[in-house]
């Protein structure tokens, strides 16, 4: 995986997270990620779809992460979390109009044990 230094920001390009390797906090690698969900408006990565194909027997399926469950490391060139098999099996369902129901949003995030992204502007926002 390739990054890109401009100075002080370090850019990477989408065509190279898609496929990146997730691996467990002990650096066991548990899956790959199949896309992310961007906000349209902002611009700001918000989940991570991570396939998680055989994860400790899991079935082969994707589950979106919110992506401040992630965290970039670059010695593995891939995304350390500490997402289990027990948090994929019981995280809530997803279908496609997931993405527009808060509450669904809402309890993702206190799964994985996230700060949602909403409260994340409003920080930001109030510290201006």
């Amino acid at each position: 995986m390739a990054t890109a230094s401009y100075g002080k920001l370090n850019l990477i390009s989408s065509q190279h997270i898609d496929g990146a390797a997730v691996y467990d906090s002990g650096g066991k690698e548990i899956g790959q990620i199949d896309h992310l969900m961007i906000d349209r408006i902002t611009g700001r990565v918000l989940y991570a779809v991570v396939n998680f194909s055989g994860f400790m027997a899991l079935h082969p399926g994707s589950h979106p992460i919110p992506w401040a469950s992630l965290r970039f490391d670059a010695a593995r060139a891939g995304y350390v979390t500490d997402v289990t098999q027990e948090m994929v099996e019981s995280a809530p369902e997803y279908f496609d109009e997931s993405w527009t129901d808060r509450v669904w949003e809402t309890r993702v995030h206190q799964h994985y044990g996230a700060r949602p992204y909403w409260e994340e502007g409003a920080a930001i926002a109030a510290a201006r």
